[in-house]
């Protein structure tokens, strides 16, 4: 099995905080997790910043319990988009979006999930389960995303916060997990302080109440997990290889046009 990871760790300003989470994400088993930076669109317009490199925020990082390796630190990126305009940032080739090793979006509506599931190009779709959904979960996009490599992310914080937002979260799991059939599912935290991180061991029962097998729920805080890394280095290389061609194209033309010029003159 692949090792454990915890894909949503909330990036907040305070380091001494994020530090403690860390450690505790190690002594739990963690040997990944993924320091999320949140855009919300519906607030005000935001620029899309650099992500910070985990070895300016931490002088050293924890030790994976049980071995001797360093808990792997990435960086990722959510954009929360309540309306289409809001996706056109993920169609560009930003260089700031590229820098992120993993990048989800968080739609609002029935008609951005469709969007997210079918055209867009990230590694994650982000479930809410903290209010009832507003629509249905359809299989045509959710397949899709399937066959396209992407995963759906639930929250396990939410339901062991307070009773309201569990029922929600098991209701929104479950109505998923009749779709896509427990695959491409992660289960992660978005845990703000130590106490409420779990084990993974902990987090695969809890996938059990939200409809997963034994199998799918350990493999939604494992190799799940991995997948989702992977496609994540698989878009990075991808979108650099468009953006060096798409450079290459530019410096050509430049030598192309003074070429031409002088050759209009000769004649």
């Amino acid at each position: 099995m692949a090792g454990f990871a915890d894909l949503n760790v909330p990036q907040g300003p305070d380091k001494k905080g994020l530090q403690s989470l860390l450690e505790a994400a190690a002594r739990l088993g963690y040997s990944a997790v993924a320091l999320n930076h949140v855009v919300d669109f519906k607030e005000k317009k935001q620029e899309i910043a650099k992500p910070v490199s985990p070895s300016e925020l931490f002088p050293s990082l924890p030790i994976v319990q049980g071995t001797s390796k360093q808990l792997k630190v990435l960086t990722r990126l959510t954009l929360v988009v309540s309306d289409p305009s809001h996706c056109n940032l993920l169609r560009s080739t930003s260089s700031n979006i590229r820098l992120y090793d993993i990048i989800a979006v968080f739609p609002k509506t029935e008609k951005l999930f469709h969007i997210a599931c079918t055209t867009l190009d990230v590694d994650l779709v982000c479930i809410n389960v903290t209010e009832k959904l507003p629509f249905y979960f359809r299989r045509p996009p959710v397949n899709m995303a399937i066959d396209r490599g992407i995963y759906f992310e639930l929250l396990y914080t939410p339901a062991i916060k307070d009773s309201t937002m569990r029922r929600y979260t098991i209701s929104n799991a479950i109505s998923l997990m009749q779709i896509c059939k427990g695959k491409n599912i992660v289960l992660s935290s978005a845990a703000e302080r130590p106490l409420e991180l779990r084990g993974p061991y902990d987090v695969a029962n809890l996938g059990l109440l939200f409809g997963l097998s034994e199998s799918e729920a350990k493999a939604a805080v494992s190799t799940n997990c991995r997948a989702t890394i992977l496609h994540g280095e698989t878009r990075k290389s991808a979108c650099g290889v468009v953006y060096t061609v798409k450079k290459l194209r530019k410096v050509e033309e430049e030598e192309t046009l003074p070429a031409c010029k002088k050759a209009k003159t000769q004649a």
